[in-house]
């Protein structure tokens, strides 16, 4: 189908004086973005509107990408993956095409002025988050617009996943102030799939923060002149404030995740808050961590100084061991074989939540049983309800 003349002269126009160009579908309306000023027109569609709107994208793309059958099938494929060439992103900016505003907020190393204009051409949540994967455009003045709008949004969330993304992202930096981030954190009470993103973001500065252990005054001379111990270090971590405050909420989210994703990412935060310890990844059984543990405690000479030093805490030096060493792919036997969420999920992952809760609730100083015990009250009430 060809265009009117009258569309295809001010197309030619736009063409050469938009940084970008959007299409509404709807209103059958052409807008250009140049710098701060917007310009538009009405489509006079000669056929049907589906074929005319075709035809104005084979347009765009002639002239933009010298490619007359629209936006190239081998671009879509690479769309997701951030794998565009960074020349190009502008001028994919100017084809009217959904797709290509996903290349370019998918982009590595998408710039500020760039996200503000793929920002005008598709305001979206998934836009939003994509763009805040990029470093520059977080220290840039588009962090702030995309994180205020995510914030706004997150409410109407319905995917654990694009809530835990979301919070994730909007605590990078300062894109959002105090009293944004304490909303958010208040409302983590009710969404536990919330605090994940800060335990990933903030592990170390949450919000609520929780006492030292009772004992750390007694053992801090004792950690202290243990220098350069990495083991020593990691344990204090845990045993003071920020420790406390990060184990408290991790334990509080891992026997009630909402699904997979948020029940592998909480495991990933575990494990990297450990990171330092980690002699070997990938541990698909709690069996398989023991057994490193073991090794680990026979033949590492810094791990034997600190229960020499320790010999009241063997319980707490393993439990932070074996947290150090947890994974997502602990839970990828299970999962490979189930898409349950919800409570039925948390069903099948108890016997792998569950020796890690009593872990948690050992380094926090309480009774590990006592867990597991009321786990059992919990699902016995379930049931008769």
């Amino acid at each position: 189908m060809e265009l009117s003349s009258e569309d295809a002269l001010r197309l030619n126009v736009l063409i050469a004086n938009a940084q970008a160009i959007r299409i509404d579908e709807n209103s059958m309306t052409v807008y250009g973005l140049n710098g701060e000023q917007e310009m538009k027109f009405p489509l006079s569609p000669t056929g049907r509107r589906d074929q005319y709107l075709q035809a104005v994208r084979s347009m765009l793309s002639a002239m933009v990408l010298d490619s007359p059958g629209g936006y190239p099938v081998f671009l879509r494929r690479w769309t997701r993956m951030g794998q565009i060439d960074n020349d190009q992103l502008d001028r994919l900016l100017k084809l009217g095409e959904p797709e290509a505003v996903m290349a370019v907020v998918c982009a590595r190393n998408l710039s500020d002025e760039l996200a503000r204009r793929a920002w005008w051409c598709a305001p979206y949540a998934e836009h939003a988050r994509r763009m805040l994967e990029s470093p520059r455009v977080v220290a840039g003045s588009m962090g702030k617009v995309l994180a205020d709008y995510l914030i706004e949004h997150l409410p109407f969330e319905t995917e654990p996943r694009d809530m835990l993304n979301t919070v994730r992202l909007v605590l990078q930096g300062d894109l959002i102030d105090a009293a944004q981030q304490h909303r958010l954190w208040e409302s983590g009470a009710r969404q536990k799939t919330y605090r994940i993103g800060f335990l990933e973001t903030l592990p170390d500065t949450l919000p609520e923060q929780q006492p030292a252990r009772g004992e750390l005054p007694e053992i801090a001379d004792v950690l202290t002149s243990l220098n350069d111990n990495p083991y020593a270090l990691q344990l204090r971590k845990l045993l003071d404030a920020p420790g406390q405050s990060f184990l408290a909420v991790a334990l509080d989210v891992l026997l009630n995740p909402a699904d997979q994703e948020v029940a592998s990412a909480l495991f990933n935060a575990l494990g990297r808050h450990g990171l330092a310890l980690r002699q070997h990844g990938g541990q698909r059984e709690l069996a398989e961590i023991d057994t490193l543990i073991d090794h680990l405690l026979e033949k590492d000479p810094a791990l034997q100084a600190l229960l020499a030093a320790l010999p009241q805490m063997p319980t707490e030096i393993r439990a932070m061991l074996r947290l150090a060493h947890v994974s997502e792919y602990l839970l990828n036997p299970i999962f490979g074989q189930t898409d349950a969420v919800g409570t039925l999920m948390q069903e099948k992952i108890e016997p792998v939540t569950l020796p890690l809760a009593q872990d948690i609730a050992c380094l926090r100083g309480q009774d590990p049983q006592s867990l597991q015990t009321g786990r059992r009250r919990a699902r016995g009430a379930g049931r008769r309800r």
